[in-house]
């Protein structure tokens, strides 16, 4: 073992991983590798003993069969086709006022958050769905292809996310708090997004031109019914997974057995149940967890290693020390996960953070569950932001070229959508019952 300052340390394990990222490793392998490599040098024996325990309790963590199972429920109502006919619905009712199908494509997007929870799934579904009938009717194509970003990335945020179920066990706190506690802040960024979307096409006219006259001209009882209808299915799978985490019925686990089954049989009732779908929407669920089982694995290696040889004392010390008192510490570690999104997948960012700034937030005296969503709001900017931008990559690879839509107009056109996400932040601060008031009603166990 080489003798080693906790100080340097530091700076080689964060060094190792961005060089591991931008010589086009996958995180899993340069969290893990990094871990070993520094370990084998600096730690002694000893660590890779810590390493096998912190593994052992991954797979073991009793709440992580929800991941797979919210997955499966959220391919599979993305597979369904409940939501070609909720925009219809959407697109009758609001379509006649500027920036209507904006508006119609955030409210899609918030209401399918509740049921999908995958980013590339509500993404791709929102940009097949919304973005073509936006393009139809001259929409501003950076307005518009924003709007499918943000309001696909609310899938992240409202429950059931995975990443809340990720990020329950990490820093121990209930995943049913976390789910009651995500609703408001989601219903926030939400409302934020349609008054900004209303806004700006009431000063702009151009950029969100309501439809004709005579493609809505349906009588007002049969946009009601169309409405209506659509929305029964999925509300009726959301109630029943949050309604029994939320009466104290079930703990989420249980509750995302009942929304995979459930989505089977939504899928049954619009007979897009077939084998192979059944299939395909099985194989997409093992790969997606399969990912995140090994960058938890590789950042739970990391993460033992970096507090074993005393480097989270270090970074304690770091953001303690920045001016303003605790609000200023809070600042700090809110552009510290800023800009780890700009480059880091959020699975490594929940899995390698979280452990270090939770204890920092309760020896601050923050509410634990406070700052919880504090730091998943903040991933929701993650998604947004170049370079790796996820939800405008994944958005970019299934827009045709005659729509003129690149990356660039994509990035022009979420950076209102960040400052949005940045104003809910504040507003979260300012008002903390925004996350708390839901969980204190909660029916515990």
């Amino acid at each position: 073992m080489i003798p080693i300052s906790p100080e340097l340390t530091t700076v080689l394990m964060f060094a190792g991983i961005f060089f591991g990222i931008l010589m086009g490793f996958p995180l899993a392998f340069s969290l893990s590798g990094v871990a070993m490599i520094i370990g084998f040098l600096f730690g002694g024996a000893g660590l890779f003993e810590m390493f096998y325990l912190r593994l052992f309790g991954v797979v073991t963590e009793y709440v992580f069969l929800a991941f797979p199972l919210f997955v499966f429920m959220g391919i599979m109502v993305e597979r369904s086709g409940v939501t070609d006919r909720l925009f219809s619905a959407l697109y009758l009712l609001l379509g006649g006022l500027r920036g209507g199908l904006a508006i119609a494509t955030v409210l899609l997007g918030t209401i399918m958050a509740a049921t999908v929870g995958i980013i590339a799934a509500s993404v791709v579904m929102l940009g097949l769905i919304a973005l073509p009938a936006m393009v139809k009717r001259n929409y501003n194509k950076s307005l518009a292809s924003a709007t499918v970003c943000a309001g696909g990335t609310l899938g992240i945020l409202i429950p059931p996310s995975i990443m809340l179920v990720l990020y329950g066990p990490i820093a121990n706190i209930s995943v049913g708090e976390l789910f009651m506690g995500a609703f408001m802040p989601g219903f926030l960024l939400s409302g934020l997004y349609v008054l900004y979307i209303a806004i700006r096409c009431a000063i702009w006219k151009e950029d969100g031109p309501a439809m004709p006259p005579e493609e809505r001209a349906v009588p007002v009882r049969r946009k009601l019914y169309l409405l209506v209808t659509s929305l029964i299915p999925p509300l009726i799978l959301i109630f029943s997974v949050l309604g029994t985490l939320f009466f104290g019925i079930a703990a989420p686990t249980e509750a995302a057995a009942m929304g995979a089954l459930g989505a089977m049989l939504l899928a049954l009732a619009y007979r897009t149940l077939t084998w192979k779908a059944l299939w395909e929407t099985m194989f997409q669920t093992m790969s997606t967890t399969s990912m995140a089982l090994l960058i938890a694995v590789g950042a739970n290696m990391f993460t033992s290693a970096f507090l074993g040889m005393g480097c989270g004392d270090v970074l304690t010390d770091l953001i303690l020390k920045f001016p303003f008192g605790k609000w200023g510490v809070l600042v700090m570690i809110m552009l510290i996960v800023f800009l780890l999104g700009m480059f880091i997948d959020w699975i490594g960012i929940v899995l390698i953070m979280v452990p270090l700034v939770t204890p920092i937030g309760d020896a601050l005296g923050f509410d634990r569950l406070w700052m919880a969503m504090m730091i998943i709001v903040n991933l929701q900017m993650s998604f947004l932001s170049p370079p790796f931008a996820y939800a405008i990559f994944f958005l970019r690879g299934i827009c045709p070229d005659e729509w003129g839509i690149d990356s660039g107009t994509i990035i022009r056109g979420v950076f209102p959508f960040i400052a949005l996400i940045a104003v809910g932040l504040v507003l979260m601060v300012f008002f903390p019952q925004i996350v708390l008031w839901l969980p204190n009603l909660m029916i515990k166990r």
